[in-house]
């Protein structure tokens, strides 16, 4: 993964960074809605913003970097997790990483039994080395989704390589049903909580790292983008 970023001027700038652009970048899927708005806010949309300031500590929060299709290189196997959005934000005098990850209808992949990690040697270091990023102990239930795991652990991932104090997995759902919003819930109560549309609920610190899930409904104008 390079370290050389080159600014988004319009969102044509990330349609190439899509794994597959032809089948990804379509009105009222999740990559294109994504792009629109967050180009469109040229930092957090209102939105994430509203949600995320509703904590105290994050109050007067401003997005420093944000880069789309941010790689996240995780041992185990070559492919890194990507997130739609990595944002490097700030509040007060501490440093925010926000792995966001946007949705429309499309699932979260597959779940831990589905992705089958006994079936290498790589899986089984991968799933380890996520649930070590994310304070997980013991067996994971198969129903968990994948996806969620390595997402959050690009959070904390990042924090740390920033030396950020707060990181967060943010779903930026842009279905207006809230699709899958019990996979995310779910995913939650492996630390015992709970939370809602448009709530951020925070878990506490994970070796020295404030880790906090939100699940954020977009403006639904963005899927006629």
């Amino acid at each position: 993964m390079g370290k050389i970023y080159i600014p988004a001027f319009n969102v044509e700038d990330w349609k190439h960074l899509l794994a597959d652009p032809e089948k990804q970048w379509k009105s009222g899927y999740s990559a294109r809605a994504l792009a629109y708005c967050w180009q469109e806010a040229d930092g957090l949309p209102s939105e994430v913003r509203a949600v995320l300031s509703k904590a105290s500590e994050f109050d007067g929060i401003e997005a420093l970097l944000v880069i789309p299709e941010h790689q996240v290189p995780l041992p185990g196997g070559a492919r890194p997790s990507q997130s739609d959005v990595w944002v490097l934000a700030r509040a007060n005098v501490d440093l925010i990483s926000i792995a966001v990850e946007g949705k429309v209808s499309e699932s979260f992949g597959p779940t831990i039994d589905e992705w089958g990690p006994e079936s290498s040697p790589g899986k089984k270091k991968r799933l380890a080395f996520l649930c070590e990023q994310l304070g997980i102990e013991g067996q994971l239930p198969g129903e968990i989704r994948y996806q969620l795991l390595h997402r959050s652990a690009s959070a904390v991932i990042e924090a740390n390589r920033f030396l950020a104090r707060h990181a967060v997995m943010l779903v930026h759902s842009f279905s207006q049903t809230d699709e899958w919003f019990e996979d995310y819930g779910r995913f939650l109560s492996l630390y015992g909580v709970s939370s809602g549309v448009n709530e951020m609920v925070s878990i506490g610190e994970i070796s020295g790292i404030s880790m906090h899930f939100a699940w954020v409904q977009g403006d639904k104008r963005y899927l006629k983008a």
